[in-house]
């Protein structure tokens, strides 16, 4: 008899348990369930744009038989380079210290009986025409260690704005193809991510600091892509 009691109350656990789910009942899941309707395209914005701005980075190299005295030999230079700049007509909120440094100066054998002192400052001429004029005056003015140009536009933030503009109407051109092959209509964006704009060349390169090098503005592509995903009807 206990063992009947046994299998009687376990039946009567296992009728309850199922009955607890009645008027609960789980939703079923397919494998789509969880993807949202809509179509997901990729579009790209361009614009060709002329360079009216150019970065440098000016830099002065001095040495001398202790840190100390190297440290003021280019501290002294650094100063008539800075003043040449502004003479130059370079505005001093376009003038910035990048690195200052002082070391042991080492022949090929490992020795060592002087110091360097290094100095440098980007420069920001926000008129091209006027680089290869301010760089004459830079080398003029003790200068040398010149590397750039790093060439860009004044208005980049509003051309970067129009990029994403096209980029948006590229994608919703792609995305209407699609949905015109699909026999379907699209409906309102559900989603856009943006990739940063990229803007080609401008890279920083040395220079001959013995004259002034003629600076050809040439263009630059500025580009950027979104991802969007359209709903669909």
């Amino acid at each position: 008899m206990k063992t009947l009691r046994i299998v009687i109350a376990a039946l009567i656990v296992l009728a309850i348990a199922s009955f607890s789910g009645v008027g609960r009942p789980e939703a079923a899941h397919g494998a789509g369930d969880d993807a949202a309707e809509g179509i997901t395209v990729t579009g790209v914005g361009r614009v060709n744009t002329v360079p009216d701005e150019a970065k440098f980075s000016l830099g002065i190299t001095a040495k001398g038989s202790t840190a100390r005295g190297a440290l003021s030999a280019n501290s002294e230079r650094m100063r008539a380079l800075i003043d040449g700049l502004k003479a130059a007509g370079v505005a001093e909120p376009d003038i910035q210290t990048r690195d200052v440094s002082v070391g042991s100066d080492y022949d090929p054998n490992g020795r060592s009986d002087e110091f360097v002192a290094n100095n440098t400052v980007s420069v920001l001429i926000r008129d091209l025409d006027r680089a290869g004029p301010v760089l004459d005056a830079a080398t003029r003015a003790g200068a040398n260690n010149v590397y750039g140009p790093s060439l860009t536009r004044s208005n980049r933030e509003g051309l970067e704005a129009k990029v994403l503009e096209d980029a948006v109407a590229n994608a919703r051109k792609r995305a209407t193809a699609l949905a015109e092959a699909a026999g379907v209509d699209l409906s309102a964006v559900t989603a856009i991510t943006e990739t940063a704009p990229e803007v080609d060349g401008g890279a920083f390169r040395a220079l001959d600091a013995s004259s002034s090098p003629p600076i050809e503005k040439g263009t630059q592509e500025i580009q950027a892509s979104v991802t969007v995903t359209f709903a669909i009807e």
